[in-house]
């Protein structure tokens, strides 16, 4: 889990009862339509996801900011969109 920090949130995206993949496309979908270094937050509530969405967008090249349970059953994910060039993989990184 990643260390809880106070950050400026520019959208929220409830995604509770989506299951995995739809939690990462829908995720992938909002962060396409923000702009660059603007925060997107995430509240999920299928366990999966928790892991999958932050590996995910880092794959993506956005950094994940936090990882944190905000009920006994949503979890929160806390991302901050790329710059511009940064957006998709490295070439170093092989789809798979």
């Amino acid at each position: 889990m990643i260390k809880a920090m106070k950050v400026k949130v520019d959208q929220e995206l409830d995604l509770k009862g989506e299951v995995c993949p739809y939690t990462f496309v829908k995720t992938k979908l909002a962060l396409e339509m923000m702009e660059p270094g603007q925060v997107l937050q995430v509240i999920v509530d299928h366990l999966p996801a928790v892991e999958n969405v932050p590996r995910s967008v880092t794959d993506e090249g956005h950094e994940v900011l936090n990882v944190g349970q905000v009920s006994d059953t949503d979890w929160e994910i806390v991302i901050r969109k790329a710059s511009r060039g940064s957006d998709g993989p490295s070439p170093h990184q092989r789809a798979g």
